[in-house]
């Protein structure tokens, strides 16, 4: 069994977090299995397209590239506050008919990029970190107890 490392630095710069194999292959089949769901549970439409792999990346990586030039420091933002205020936003997207579509895509696009990555935290940031080369990590309701599980067990 090969052994992982998780690493974590309040720099900025691209510090990966590497999770194990369960994280990956989590990522990597949860976000094909919501790209699957986008284009196959309803009738996909072009605005899904674009508000999943244009609008809502463009959001996470304005948002999270405005708050690092006011605190250039690492965002950490893991612990149970963090969880919740991450699934307030993500859940009425994936309630309203009108971005539904578009968030399978993002967030199934996001997956599969940190499942590549092997980055660790929610995979919300995972498309923002590589445009802005950080290592930006906010609580994740899914994968937070995997990646903890993993991480006992090195």
């Amino acid at each position: 069994m090969r052994a992982t490392t998780t690493t974590t630095t309040t720099t900025t710069g691209p510090q990966r977090r590497t999770v194990g194999p369960v994280g990956t292959t989590a990522r990597i089949a949860g976000g094909i299995g919501l790209v699957l769901l986008a284009v196959l549970w309803r009738d996909p439409h072009w605005t899904d397209v674009a508000v999943g792999l244009v609008v809502l990346p463009a959001v996470a990586v304005g948002l999270l590239g405005w708050r690092a030039r006011r605190n250039p420091g690492r965002l950490d933002a893991t612990g149970p506050v963090a969880h919740w205020v991450n699934a307030a936003v993500f859940t009425p997207l994936f309630l309203i008919p009108a971005t539904v579509g578009g968030a399978f895509l993002f967030y199934g696009s996001s997956m599969l990029v940190a499942g590549a990555r092997r980055s660790g935290g929610c995979e919300v940031t995972a498309i923002a970190n590589v445009a802005l080369g950080r290592d930006d990590q906010v609580g994740c309701v899914l994968f937070a107890p995997i990646d903890a599980v993993e991480a006992g067990g090195r």
